[in-house]
């Protein structure tokens, strides 16, 4: 239903508060003998008159309707257009400004506008969405003048609109243009092909150069009388399980150069997106499972459908000031997830969660393989490459090297029990996914 236009009291204008100080000046003048008192009451009279009527027709003057275009969905950080539409029955002139989202990126507001009768008018401006959810635009700020120009009224016109932003599917749709190979490469992934090879018979062609001797069909190229070989594919139909962390770990930014930086679990959830597509892409089936402030579960599903239901479940995730559960989150996985999947956990462990979370993988290989990535902060490389100068320096890196031993020991702990683990930063986290998933098809651990 359109929304209730919110209507506020009319301020004075600029131009009001300068006629206000020349008829104080006229009262000055009348005062010292300068004009005739009859003067500065018949200039009072009249600029009051003035005043009222102009008022009045400012009271009178409606409210133009607005109209907004935005889309349905929003990627995080990509900047979109909005168009506002604006049309009134009379002639008049306002100034407009878009109640978007606290805390998005804005260009092109505020605008005054002239709008002729009977006649739609159109402004666009520029939004860059901040972070991911549900949002609301609330309504669109219309500033009304009278008019002489003597009053302004504020006032709110418009449709509530709702709107939610995902994480940036850009590169999703840039790899669909691509083969599966071509898009892990893209993703500055490190491909080791093994030509012919896989568990899942493919089809019969003519021996090449390179290709091994258990290849070659014996009794089809008999017949043939030429070399024949069997050529395999990875097994499709498997099944990977994105195990996210939303705990307070995941809550950390790495700073860029401006100062801004996404938070870790949206370059986590990006991430994921990533293997998820291209895992799709293979024949494989995904789901994905939060844990630590969000418990959202996304059963694994196959086919093109699979990464917009992915899409739609993990959006609006949020990571918490709370602290990750993970034997809770391996066990509520082993309960929904019967079938045997690679399970990819991704956090940024730290040697005291190692207890909790060797019992996690514990449990989970019981059933699962499983691969743990765990980000490291950029802010723990530059603080060992920066030169030492003086003793807070020094105390600084020697902290720092003392907390990445202590985070190589928790990830040789996991090595020791059969685990996988990627030791990487954010920004190398969507190619060390891929080349893990990647090798796990090509050797046939599932």
């Amino acid at each position: 239903m359109p929304a209730t236009p919110s209507r506020r009291l009319p301020r004075p204008a600029p131009p009001l508060l300068g006629g206000l100080v020349a008829w104080a000046l006229c009262g000055l003048a009348a005062s010292t003998g300068a004009l005739p008192a009859s003067a500065w009451w018949g200039s009072g009279g009249a600029f009051a008159a003035v005043l009222l009527l102009d008022l009045a027709r400012l009271w009178r003057r409606p409210l133009p309707a607005v109209r907004r275009t935005i889309p349905d969905t929003w990627p995080i950080g990509v900047e979109r257009a909005v168009v506002l539409a604006l049309e009134a029955p009379g002639a008049q002139t306002v100034d407009v400004f878009d109640l978007h989202p606290v805390g998005w990126s804005m260009a092109g507001l505020p605008r005054r506008v002239a709008l002729r009768r009977g006649e739609a008018s159109a402004l666009e401006y520029r939004l860059t969405a901040n972070a991911r959810g549900d949002f609301l635009f609330e309504g669109v700020h219309l500033r009304q003048h009278s008019p002489w120009r003597l009053w302004t009224r504020l006032q709110v016109a418009g449709e509530p609109q709702a709107v939610r932003v995902f994480p940036n599917f850009a590169p999703l749709a840039k790899f669909a243009m691509f083969s599966a190979e071509q898009a892990s490469r893209l993703v500055g992934a490190h491909l080791k092909r093994r030509r012919g090879e896989g568990t899942d018979f493919h089809q019969m062609r003519e021996y090449r150069i390179g290709d091994s001797l258990r290849q070659i069909d014996w009794k089809a190229t008999a017949r043939a009388r030429k070399l024949i070989s069997r050529e395999y594919q990875d097994e499709r139909n498997q099944q990977l399980v994105l195990l996210l962390d939303t705990g307070r770990r995941l809550l950390a930014r790495d700073a860029l150069d401006d100062g801004r930086g996404l938070a870790h679990f949206d370059h986590v959830l990006d991430a994921a997106l990533v293997v998820a597509y291209l895992a799709l892409r293979q024949g494989d089936a995904v789901g994905m499972l939060a844990a630590g402030g969000d418990g959202t579960w996304v059963p694994p599903r196959r086919g093109a459908g699979a990464i917009e239901g992915l899409l739609r479940g993990s959006y609006a995730l949020q990571p918490s000031p709370v602290a990750t559960d993970f034997l809770a989150a391996a066990t509520e996985l082993s309960v929904r997830q019967r079938r045997r999947s690679l399970v990819m956990l991704v956090t940024n462990l730290r040697d005291e969660d190692m207890d909790d979370v060797l019992a996690a993988v514990s449990l989970l290989k019981k059933r699962h393989l499983v691969c743990v990535a765990s980000l490291r902060e950029i802010a723990l490389d530059r603080a060992l490459a920066a030169p030492v100068e003086d003793l807070p320096g020094a105390v600084h890196a020697g902290a720092t090297a003392r907390y990445l031993q202590q985070r190589d020991a928790a990830h040789e702990a996991l090595r020791n029990h059969g685990v996988m683990v990627l030791d990487v930063t954010c920004e190398q986290l969507p190619a060390a996914l891929v080349e893990r998933y990647l090798a796990v098809k090509r050797d046939g651990l599932l």
